[in-house]
């Protein structure tokens, strides 16, 4: 993804974002010239991963499949192993219209997937087998909004603004916007990213960027890279 349209998404979901009621915390904000300066009083940020992402799946066609996330709050790996601490994270993301999340599952996140606004969010759902791979004749159960619900293998949920989905490991699941772009929230158990996203498909999770001009704010894939 060339770094002109990474700069243009950022812009367009902060003011879905606003517009939908939800501010983000002041770090979003940052240039990358704050962000080093800030970089050491911000430890957490960086090693947990907050902040702005977006995706393409390495496909290179963002309005057909992609993603964009915000990551408002993370705990740390260590902190779930050990079984106490910071625990769960949360995240907003944005669904365009048809534009497609791609089939994955966790192994170790479960969270949910929560219709903060716009239009209906569908999400396609199959089971695992019994080795945890995807299994196209396979069906399991979630809980939406607290309530059992058992699904067939490729059944589509939608939900409206205000609905919910809870999807535990081994829950495969790929989602979109129909009828227009849908704001998602998303609070899960802590979340790596970088190991815990498994695709049906061969696919990369984070995106390649073409640097044609200056990054507006720092992507977490950018951290390595800029802040040391």
């Amino acid at each position: 993804m060339k770094r002109s349209e990474i700069n243009a998404i950022l812009s367009d979901a902060d003011e879905m974002i606003l517009r939908h009621g939800f501010a983000l915390p002041s770090f979003a904000y940052w240039t990358p010239e704050e962000f080093l300066v800030k970089a050491k009083q911000a430890p957490h940020i960086i090693d947990s991963r907050c902040g702005w992402d977006i995706t393409d799946y390495g496909a290179g066609d963002f309005g057909k499949m992609g993603l964009f996330l915000f990551t408002l709050r993370n705990g740390l790996l260590s902190d779930l192993q050990g079984g106490g601490g910071m625990c769960y994270a949360e995240k907003l993301l944005i669904s365009r219209q048809d534009q497609l999340s791609p089939m994955h599952t966790h192994v170790i996140k479960a969270e949910d997937i929560i219709n903060r606004g716009g239009a209906t969010l569908v999400v396609e759902l199959f089971g695992s087998d019994d080795d945890g791979n995807f299994a196209e004749d396979r069906g399991g159960q979630v809980m939406c909004d607290g309530i059992v619900r058992t699904y067939a293998a490729g059944e589509k949920l939608t939900l409206s603004p205000g609905e919910s989905v809870t999807l535990r490991p081994g829950d495969w699941h790929a989602f979109w916007g129909e009828g227009g772009d849908v704001l998602i929230g998303e609070v899960s158990t802590v979340n790596d990213d970088e190991t815990d996203n498994i695709f049906r498909e061969q696919l990369g999770r984070f995106a390649a960027v073409e640097e044609d001009i200056v990054p507006k704010h720092l992507l977490v894939s950018d951290y390595a890279d800029h802040l040391g």
